[in-house]
């Protein structure tokens, strides 16, 4: 990397940078052992990386490094849309989605040591509109059970226990009833009550359920979930962790590049992205191509390059 005005934008309360409060120190420390010198950026509330992103890069930075989880991640790349700056991650946060999904290492040091290494790789987003508000994923945007736990989660019981929290809640939430609604992918209709609209294949850090997803195809993997009563998805847990889930009965893949997700009459139905409740439907997720440049492990662009070189296995 030859970047003359670099910042790393941190979230302060990420959980990994709140554990580790020596972290961020000593990964500016090994950025600059391999000639990235870097200005540390504190974001300054939910929401706020979106604008400070924007305002460092009109200010001429030309590499932004975020420190934190998928939140934050987002929040910075709803601000360098077709930008054309790269954006590096460190991952400090709860599940760390993206930087699992490139095999990032786990440890911030070890993954600040490595940016020079780092190739830039222009990828797609999903822009997903809700009422009046658009909002840019990289990820993956949830809507129904998913987003249901979301809006349980008890957060002090997240920043204790991190992803774990998640599936205290999730276990809870199979007692129950489930809302059906309708989602239309690039035109055609279909039922769920959990839909998950993915540019990754990395659920939750642990699980795959998006097994055709790819940060390098410039489309949604859509996975659909069917039923009204909760404790009927014990066997699509089994199956995602199994990683058969989309060969189960009450499951369907698709891929596709516009999902739009509607209520059904007089019912309310949450929407989650990467984890963070974001509202209700009905909500509408479209690909943008060539959104923004991402630096990723050459490994990891080498494997994807292969992956969807390949038809893709839902």
């Amino acid at each position: 990397m030859h970047a003359k005005h670099a910042a790393i934008l941190y979230n302060p309360v990420a959980r990994g940078l709140s554990r580790r409060p020596r972290s961020l120190q000593s990964s500016t420390e090994a950025l600059a052992r391999v000639g990235v010198t870097a200005e540390l950026i504190p974001t300054k509330g939910p929401g706020s990386a979106t604008i400070q992103a924007r305002s460092l890069i009109e200010s001429g930075c030309d590499l932004i490094i975020v420190a934190g989880g998928d939140g934050t991640v987002n929040e910075a790349a709803n601000g360098m849309l077709h930008t054309g700056v790269p954006l590096a991650i460190l991952p400090g946060g709860t599940a760390n989605v993206l930087a699992r999904e490139m095999r990032l290492p786990m440890s911030m040091e070890r993954t600040a040591a490595r940016l020079s290494e780092m190739q830039p790789c222009r990828v797609a987003a999903g822009a997903l509109q809700m009422a009046a508000e658009r909002r840019i994923f990289l990820c993956m945007t949830g809507a129904g059970l998913d987003a249901e736990i979301v809006s349980r989660l008890n957060v002090d019981l997240k920043a204790a226990i991190g992803k774990f929290a998640y599936y205290l809640c999730g276990f809870g939430q199979v007692f129950h009833p489930l809302t059906e609604f309708e989602v239309t992918i690039d035109g055609k209709q279909y039922a769920a009550s959990f839909a998950l609209i993915s540019r990754v294949r990395n659920y939750g850090g642990d699980l795959e359920i998006a097994r055709g997803a790819s940060l390098l195809r410039d489309e949604f993997e859509v996975v659909l979930f069917r039923g009204t009563i909760g404790v009927r998805y014990l066997p699509h847990l089994l199956g995602v962790a199994l990683g058969r889930t989309h060969r189960m009965k009450g499951c369907t893949v698709v891929r596709g590049r516009s999902v739009k997700c509607t209520p059904p009459p007089g019912g309310d139905v949450y929407v989650q992205i990467d984890g963070e409740l974001a509202g209700k439907l009905p909500v509408t997720a479209e690909i943008i191509t060539d959104a923004l440049t991402l630096l990723v492990p050459p490994e990891y662009l080498v494997r994807e390059q292969a992956f969807v070189a390949v038809p893709a296995c839902a």
